[in-house]
């Protein structure tokens, strides 16, 4: 998912790079107005657990590979605010470190990576805890359904992304079915890693889970 140099215009990474630093800057502001310190060490410790968990690289298909993303789940423990944040962090610490994504293609893979969970997924969590039922289940289930939905939705707009300004010299159609194809499957894994890793914390710290259930009156 990460999009490396060279693999988009220098027109389209500008234009994503515009859009991230417009998105995040709405981010960090409404983060500020409500950060409490109990979130920092907290956030420190889900951006430590989110660079373990999208390190292993999941082979799905001849010649193509795909990993976890984690921004619905960064979501569903931080919110819509701070749960972007951490996972630029995560983005710009492997751009850096591990040669995961182009730094000219950063803004683009910040869209996608970071923002697409808190612009898509969130509502979708919101919408599905409503139709679900009001317990640490249809919470856990909510925010599975909202990850898969992220995850498919970052590779539709990757394939656009290239639709729009590729570069690479692959043929559009190549991309999208190996981009939107795996990570379809990605996306089914991410979904049950999510709702297990939330129903796990709503049992033992369901005050660490932003979008835990309010208890019944």
């Amino acid at each position: 998912m990460h999009i490396p140099d060279g693999f988009v215009s220098a027109p389209v990474a500008v234009a994503g790079a515009a859009v991230a630093a417009a998105g995040l800057a709405v981010c960090t502001r409404q983060a500020g107005r409500n950060l409490s310190e109990r979130q920092l060490p907290l956030a420190g410790l889900a951006a430590a657990f989110f660079l373990v968990l999208e390190a292993p690289i999941i082979p799905v298909a001849v010649g193509t590979s795909g990993h976890l993303l984690g921004g619905t789940l960064a979501v569903a423990l931080l919110g819509p605010w701070l749960g972007p944040l951490v996972i630029t962090v995560v983005t710009v610490v492997q751009t850096l470190f591990t040669g995961a994504g182009g730094l000219s293609a950063l803004g683009l893979n910040l869209i996608n990576l970071a923002l697409v969970p808190a612009v898509v997924g969130y509502p979708v969590l919101l919408g599905l805890r409503r139709l679900l039922p009001r317990s640490n289940t249809g919470t856990s289930l909510a925010c599975g359904g909202a990850a898969v939905v992220a995850v498919i939705t970052a590779a539709v707009l990757f394939t656009a992304e290239y639709a729009v300004g590729g570069a690479a010299g692959l043929p559009l159609r190549t991309v999208a079915v190996s981009t939107v194809g795996v990570y379809a499957l990605v996306a089914v894994f991410e979904g049950v890693v999510t709702a297990l890793v939330v129903r796990a914390l709503l049992a033992l710290r369901a005050d660490l889970v932003r979008v835990a259930p309010e208890p019944v009156a």
